[in-house]
């Protein structure tokens, strides 16, 4: 069978792209044959094609022109036609879903929505930020209406979609490679990771994109109050700064704070293996592939009751949304153990 896998973009720091993936690399392993077809990206194919369809290099400009996609109809049309020879079309996050659900209207191709979740605009505090993830949100669920089937990475995803589209899908966890996450990992590596960056234990550790929705902010506020009890105690935080003001607003007050920025494959496990707790303020979440691997590393996780958390976290302390000394409470209990 022809697979045709639609995301946005390709990249290693994005976890829907992650979750992309894994579903190529799946469907490349049972013999398909797969094509990803995305705006842009750094991950390499193994055993499947990538197709790049290009886009603005600028961050603004991208933003727009992914929320205004359907408007370059030459660029639609030409995208659409390529997807005439495929069986199926996998489609992940809004625009791509315009490709999707097109290629089902012109060629009757089947058409799989892949669930990784929008974040709820009222996350973002800038009213732009707001009003461009409405406008996402909106798009995606008019675009998805027609799928033949979805799948989506959690039960809270599932049951948004069901709510805002009427659309059912079955669930499927991110599976996560217990060969490069694990209890086993080399203790020269992660003494390398300590000693790079001059850490001081007990290490808190958050992993993922530098966004409001993710609560960096609030993991800051509740280190500070960490650090008043432990004062030796070091936060590392890892991850692509994609919103430049907010993360110049998170490193003005750094004491005791690490941005590593966005951390290669290869190392981040020993990251993992280095930290004494996994700390994650995320105001929503789909799946959170970062808490599942610190808990394969076998490290606690602190992170709000939200989203996927009561799914996903199984080893640590979930607290309720919003309480910064709760959140702090729990990783200072987790630390003196």
């Amino acid at each position: 069978m022809k697979i045709a896998i639609l995301t946005p973009t390709y990249s290693c720091f994005s976890g829907p792209d992650r979750v992309a993936e894994n579903e190529a690399k799946e469907y490349a392993a049972e013999g398909h044959e797969v094509t990803v077809f995305t705006f842009r990206g750094d991950i390499k194919a193994s055993g499947y094609s990538i197709v790049q369809l290009g886009m603005p290099k600028n961050a603004t400009l991208e933003r727009i022109y992914r929320l205004l996609f359907f408007a370059d109809i030459f660029k639609v049309v030409k995208a659409v036609n390529r997807l005439r020879d495929y069986d199926k079309v996998v489609s992940f996050l809004y625009p791509m879903t315009i490709l999707a659900a097109n290629a089902k209207k012109k060629y009757g191709k089947r058409y799989t929505y892949y669930n990784v979740g929008v974040a709820h605009a009222g996350l973002f505090s800038n009213v732009f930020e707001k009003l461009y993830m409405r406008l996402f949100n909106a798009l995606t669920n008019f675009t998805v209406r027609n799928a033949d089937d979805a799948v989506s990475i959690s039960k809270f995803l599932a049951d948004e979609l069901k709510k805002e589209t009427g659309l059912n899908s079955s669930v499927k966890h991110v599976k996560v490679d217990s060969n490069k996450y694990n209890k086993k990992l080399s203790k020269s590596k992660i003494a390398a990771v300590v000693e790079k960056h001059k850490l001081s234990r007990p290490i808190i550790l958050y992993v993922g994109r530098i966004s409001p929705h993710k609560g960096i902010h609030l993991l800051l506020k509740a280190f500070r109050i960490v650090k008043e009890k432990i004062p030796n105690a070091t936060l590392v935080v890892v991850g692509k700064h994609t919103f430049g003001k907010y993360s110049k607003q998170l490193q003005k007050n750094r004491g005791g704070v690490v941005f590593t920025g966005f951390v290669p494959d290869e190392e981040l496990p020993y990251y993992f293996g280095a930290c004494d707790v996994y700390a994650t303020a995320s105001l929503w979440e789909g799946f959170d592939i970062p808490a599942v691997q610190a808990q394969m590393c076998g490290k606690e996780v602190v992170a709000f009751d939200v989203g996927s958390h009561p799914e996903v976290v199984n080893k640590g302390i979930l607290v309720r949304p919003g309480d910064v000394k709760g959140f702090a409470d729990a990783i200072a209990k987790i630390l003196r153990k």
